[in-house]
């Protein structure tokens, strides 16, 4: 069983209907028994680094994500879900965040307001870690974005993915059982179910 953790974010439902719709068995949940019971857990999200921190804070939910993505289990965050993994971010000056990976979120510079920010739709990714959930995806694919700010991360090695919007962005990243994407794979038309069905047969 796969845990999508609930923590009052927004863009839940959308993960929940993408992974029946490959046929995984999933479950959304803020019970952290639940949670670090599942097989596999996902942390999506859209919304404000630190009203999301605030609350994962007062709902006791971010000592269990840190414990679950600590225990070797698959482990996927989306979006937020992925700004999240970091220290902190320009967003939010003064927030702690996870802190399960070292590097900055910042804001995409808007090239002297050439750049539409947020940066909102389709653009392709180069690959860098054709494993875990990019095993079998081949060229630079078309994902979906929705986001304002943007991981430079400290470790070239976990990056996974990156994508250029006026600055070069780590769009995935990839490390053990961590796995974390900027765009949405449950939005990305069939390359993001590819994604999701690679990310399930890892829980398996």
């Amino acid at each position: 069983m796969i845990a999508i953790i609930d923590y009052g974010a927004g863009n839940i439902q959308s993960v929940y209907k993408a992974l029946k719709f490959i046929g995984a068995e999933c479950k959304v949940t803020d019970n952290r028994e639940e949670i670090l019971s599942a097989d596999g857990a996902i942390l999506p999200g859209v919304g404000s680094f630190g009203d999301t921190m605030d609350t994962m804070n007062s709902r006791n939910i971010k000592d269990t994500v840190i414990e679950f993505a600590n225990s070797g289990k698959p482990f996927l965050g989306i979006c937020l879900g992925l700004q999240l993994l970091f220290p902190e971010s320009e967003e939010s000056p003064g927030v702690q965040g996870l802190s399960i990976f070292e590097g900055k979120i910042s804001k995409i510079p808007n090239q002297g307001g050439t750049l539409k920010i947020p940066h909102m739709g389709w653009n392709s990714i180069n690959i860098k870690q054709k494993d875990g959930i990019f095993k079998g995806i081949e060229g630079e694919p078309y994902v979906y974005f929705v986001h304002s700010y943007y991981l430079d991360a400290k470790d070239k090695e976990i990056v996974a993915a990156t994508t250029n919007y006026g600055v070069e962005i780590d769009a995935a990243v990839q490390k053990g059982n961590i796995i974390a994407t900027q765009f949405h794979p449950e939005k990305s038309g069939d390359v993001g179910l590819k994604m999701l069905k690679n990310f399930v047969e890892m829980v398996k």
